[in-house]
């Protein structure tokens, strides 16, 4: 009888931490600086991807416009970054980790 409430709290224990990691941002664990870079290395030829930057396209939306937008969905970025083709952007071959960093960085260029 003294193992049933040893594993009753590790059951518990199990399922708080479970529960404690969906609740967890997943732009927290992303790393904005590695996100910039990337906005920077791949992106920042059409778009204004950050302060300071004075030039892009004026056929495309900047960062801000993108991560201010009523239509931007952190949730549906990731497969359009991921996809082969992007229109006129070109094949980014992006890891999922890079795609992290890069939706996140978008998202911080919301004011």
């Amino acid at each position: 009888m003294a193992r049933l409430p040893t594993r009753t709290i590790s059951l518990q224990s199990a399922v708080v931490v479970a529960f404690v990691l969906m609740l967890v941002d997943e732009g927290a664990t992303a790393d904005l600086a590695r996100g910039r870079s990337i906005a920077l290395r791949w992106c920042s030829q059409c778009h204004i991807v950050g302060p300071g930057q004075a030039h892009g396209s004026d056929s495309v939306p900047t960062f801000a416009e993108i991560s201010e937008s009523r239509h931007f969905q952190k949730e549906l970025l990731p497969s359009f970054l991921a996809a082969p083709e992007h229109s006129r952007m070109p094949n980014l071959s992006l890891t999922q980790t890079e795609i992290a960093d890069l939706v996140a960085y978008i998202k911080a260029q919301h004011p």
